[in-house]
């Protein structure tokens, strides 16, 4: 199994069982910087408690394991669990949606991309991929979530929100660690004569 089969498999999973999802971390951050090796599938999805066993049973035993028992501890105290696919090493990394403004964007922001994949799949905006990698280098200090936004401002960078994201880095705390990846890669914003509207 190669990791694009594994995202297309929890997309079809999600809209199968009707749950908002979208895939976001490394996945997401390749798709809009460079590539960069991973082994794991991070998905957000609004998921309630009686759709777990659903969920669990969409991922067979004799090719993958997810303990329904602990996905649905997961789900009821808003952490993360795993599904694996132990044959390939590959695994999705199931995330919920906190009641939170901010992941409430971030979902209300998820949008369809018919590139990835064989056909569409929802993706985390990447102004919300670039918001949590700053959250995550943070909480961590790991260099590689800085590389991945590095990556993502050179390949894709023109399109992006900077408004929405210099509103976003403030509200969630990230406002210095913005400002060192503007000041790396160059970017004026606000720019000279005052924010955009957006």
């Amino acid at each position: 199994m190669r990791l694009r089969d594994l995202v297309e498999r929890v997309a079809d999973v999600c809209e199968r069982i009707e749950v908002p999802y979208y895939i976001t971390g490394s996945v997401a951050s390749s798709f809009y910087g460079e590539s960069r090796l991973t082994q794991d599938v991070d998905v957000v999805i609004e998921l309630p408690s009686w759709k777990v066993r659903e969920f669990c049973e969409a991922f067979p035993p004799d090719e993958w394991y997810v303990d329904a028992e602990a996905a649905m501890e997961a789900v009821r105290f808003s952490r993360m669990f795993n599904v694996l696919h132990p044959s390939s090493g590959l695994k999705i990394d199931v995330m919920g949606v906190k009641d939170s403004p901010f992941d409430e964007s971030r979902l209300g922001r998820a949008r369809r991309v018919g590139t990835y994949a064989s056909r569409p799949i929802m993706f985390a905006a990447p102004e919300d991929v670039i918001l949590k990698k700053l959250d995550f280098y943070r909480e961590g200090g790991s260099d590689k979530h800085l590389r991945d936004i590095t990556s993502m401002f050179k390949v894709s960078g023109g399109d992006f929100d900077l408004a929405y994201t210099e509103r976003w880095a403030l509200r969630i705390g990230v406002q210095s660690e913005w400002r060192m990846i503007k000041e790396r890669l160059g970017i004026v914003y606000p720019p000279p004569d005052g924010p955009q509207n957006s």
